[in-house]
């Protein structure tokens, strides 16, 4: 299974981390940067564009571009954020990325990445991230324990969940951002319909969800912002001759 071989290569990375030190408490939760950017949205769509070289599923998705120029291009096309994917075998991500976009970038910064250790979080808090993925079939028990730690370093949790099964898990832990990933990562298919049936069983009442994978086209914006707060759109804008166009497409869907 693709998802215990990417595990497995993030255990070799963190291995490599420092340990954390100077962790000091925050204050009370509160909505973050990333959240208050989707509810800040009005009449249009509230999209978060990916920069994403290389995944499993598709291969190589695009040779060329820094990470500064794709921001500025996707910034320019109307993403109310930027979602940054670091993990380097399998997606040709790299984690310098983050802090060279934060550099020329003033939106909110989320760090895809397969997190199994705090010292990511740590590492992603002092690399300039505002929020870090937390996916509920990886951390399993430990997903409330790593939002809470999130808060204590500042930094906001998106917790990720695929199945209706992970609804009382991801509700439990407290987080209020909440990823639907139509992409199953066991058998790297995706699937719309997850969003739609998990976000009907999990209520969005005090939550901001956000629909992700396989968004292809506009219509499939159109059909989904019932169901969701915003899209994470990734291939589709960077496998474009043309990201800043492609992603207009979807902001004003």
């Amino acid at each position: 299974m693709i998802l215990n071989e990417i595990v497995e290569r993030t255990r070799s990375r963190v291995a490599m981390l420092p340990d954390f030190t100077g962790i000091v408490a925050a204050g009370p939760a509160g909505p973050g940067r990333l959240e208050q950017a989707i509810r800040a949205v009005k009449g249009r769509n509230a999209v978060i564009a990916e920069i994403k070289y290389s995944s499993p599923s598709a291969g190589c998705i695009r040779r060329n571009g820094e990470p500064e120029e794709l921001s500025r291009m996707m910034t320019d096309g109307g993403a109310i954020a930027l979602s940054v994917l670091t993990e380097p075998f399998w997606f040709n991500g790299r984690t310098e990325n983050i802090s060279r976009i934060r550099k020329v970038s003033d939106l909110p910064l989320l760090q895809k990445d397969f997190i199994i250790d705090k010292r990511q979080i740590v590492e992603s808090q002092r690399l300039g991230a505002d929020a870090v993925l937390l996916i509920a079939g990886v951390l399993g028990d430990r997903l409330p324990e790593f939002v809470r730690f999130c808060r204590m370093c500042d930094i906001e949790p998106l917790v990720e969940l695929h199945s209706c099964n992970e609804i009382p898990l991801a509700v439990s832990s407290g987080a209020t951002l909440i990823g639907i990933n139509n992409r199953d990562l066991k058998t790297m298919e995706t699937n719309l319909t997850t969003t739609r049936l998990v976000s009907e069983k999990l209520g969005r009442k005090g939550l901001s969800v956000i629909s992700m994978s396989g968004i292809c086209w506009p219509f499939d914006v159109r059909y989904l912002r019932k169901y969701c707060d915003a899209v994470l759109v990734g291939s589709s804008i960077m496998a474009s001759a043309n990201p800043k166009k492609v992603l207009e497409g979807f902001v004003f869907a």
